[in-house]
């Protein structure tokens, strides 16, 4: 009787953290275009990272390409010489990318001392299903305020973030980082950004960075959603002056129209006396390749430069994304067998594919945006327009003159067939083998170096591989740890 009254104690003691809200809006703090350009100190060149899903596959592949850029030195026009990985300026992640993504964040340069065994090489599913299946926690997860990805979360935080908040990734001046997860009602995304929480009147800075990586990586059914409370309306909010004057302006409603759905979409949901509370779930769902928010952003830029207003991007004149898509395509024997697949498989194919088919369309899009800059500035150039006095005609070939390098990082663009197939098998799990942990991270780095466009983006750049051995590595003040325990800082 003691024990059953333990359980139920425990039971009624679980509950979730609570993300508080913001007493008053403040509009004259900085927005996220003004942070961002502050940090770059006036480079022409913008480097962007985006993180796919894909459990412990996309956090070690989306590693190897940091380890890549860490070691690839170019020299700039003025003479100096600088490390990519030192270039970037924002990096988006969404489920397995969200891990790397905020532990870089968070640690930067020290992350090379640990990740790899830390995290990559640890079986972090196995340690989480023993937790769910441990009888201690059954009380505490039959209560409505906690849940399997509480758990995780949990955990989360012992084998990697310390406890450490959104605030504190604030303080470390790094690369911007977005990680993003969705809304479990509307299919809506929701980023961990200042500026998102911002419009639900909900401060993101005492918010648990290993909440967010479980939100990001909560895949339906598997794991349990992670509920945020929404306190929109409450703190006197106001929409950025800008998104009102691409509203009343009819020469950007073509570039402007992405945005301005998307600020509609906010705008719906963030109503807190009808969504009190928002469920979110893996962010593959809305995004699989953290690329939704990348083509938002160019959107408003290029919707704010045709409008005359100053943009994020006026003086950067290469952006050049890296797109991390660990996502594989493991080959079946179904469409040879009239058996059809069994109930689980059918749930996990009839929402991979989806996603999958999704994420392709974000990589055309971003690449007809450059083709369409490109052919722009061409016409504007051109002797036949210099001849044409029309103003209308020159506004309407106004392009920013920004070149756009869209860098595929995919198992597709590996050469090595057998090496892509066995990439390809690789399961959707929060544990891989270690051989597969290597080979991954290799074969980002093969990819990027082997892209042609790449090549392009950084044309006469003077390239060299720099050598990292062992005693050369940046010795970290994160010391290692046993299962179980929290690290050191």
């Amino acid at each position: 009787m003691l024990a059953a009254a333990s359980l139920l104690l425990l039971a009624g003691c679980a509950t979730r953290p609570v993300n508080p809200p913001i007493i008053r809006y403040d509009p004259e703090q900085l927005s996220p275009f003004d942070r961002l350009e502050g940090s770059r100190g006036g480079r022409q060149d913008m480097i962007v990272l985006a993180f796919s899903g894909g459990g412990m596959r996309a956090a070690a592949f989306s590693y190897g390409t940091l380890e890549t850029l860490q070691r690839i030195e170019v020299t700039t026009t003025s003479g100096k010489k600088v490390r990519l990985l030192d270039e970037v300026d924002l990096i988006t992640g969404v489920s397995g990318g969200s891990f790397t993504a905020l532990a870089y964040g968070l640690y930067g340069e020290h992350l090379f001392d640990f990740y790899e065994d830390r995290f990559l090489k640890r079986d972090v599913q196995g340690q989480l299903i023993a937790r769910i299946l441990n009888p201690a926690n059954w009380p505490a997860l039959a209560s409505a305020r906690w849940s399997r990805s509480e758990i995780a979360a949990k955990l989360y935080d012992e084998v990697l973030f310390n406890n450490a908040t959104f605030a504190e990734l604030e303080q470390k001046g790094g690369p911007m980082i977005a990680v993003s997860a969705t809304e479990l009602t509307t299919g809506s995304r929701i980023v961990f950004l200042k500026q998102n929480f911002d419009v639900m009147c909900a401060d993101l800075g005492p918010v648990k960075l290993s909440r967010a990586v479980a939100a990001s990586s909560a895949v339906p059914v598997v794991l349990a959603p992670i509920t945020i409370n929404n306190y929109g309306g409450t703190c006197g909010y106001q929409e950025p002056e800008w998104s009102h004057a691409l509203a009343k302006s009819g020469r950007v409603q073509r570039s402007a129209s992405r945005i301005l759905n998307r600020l509609a979409d906010l705008r719906e949901i963030v109503d807190a006396t009808q969504n009190p509370y928002f469920h979110l779930v893996d962010g593959g769902v809305s995004d699989n390749l953290g690329l939704r928010g990348v083509l938002d952003f160019i959107g408003t830029f290029e919707a704010l430069h045709e409008g005359g207003q100053p943009a994020p991007l006026d003086n950067v004149r290469r952006l050049i994304i890296f797109v991390v898509n660990a996502a594989s395509s493991p080959s079946t024997s179904w469409n040879r067998s009239e058996r059809p697949p069994g109930a689980i498989r059918t749930l996990v194919q009839a929402v991979g594919v989806p996603i999958d088919r999704f994420s392709s369309e974000s990589i055309e899009l971003m690449r007809d945006i450059k083709a369409r800059w490109a052919l722009m500035r061409q016409i504007r150039n051109s002797e036949a327009l210099k001849e044409n006095r029309d103003p209308a005609l020159a506004q309407a070939v106004e392009a920013p003159d920004t070149d756009i390098h869209v860098v595929d990082v995919s198992f597709d663009a590996l050469a090595d067939k057998a090496e892509r197939d066995y990439l390809n098998q690789l399961p959707t799990s929060l544990a891989l083998p270690a051989e597969a942990i290597d080979r991954l991270r290799s074969a980002a780095g093969t990819i990027i170096l082997a892209s042609s466009e790449f090549q392009a983006a950084l044309g006469n750049a003077g390239v060299r591989m720099i050598d990292l051995p062992e005693t050369a590595k940046v010795k970290s003040d994160v010391v290692p740890v046993e299962s179980g325990k929290a690290p050191e800082k």
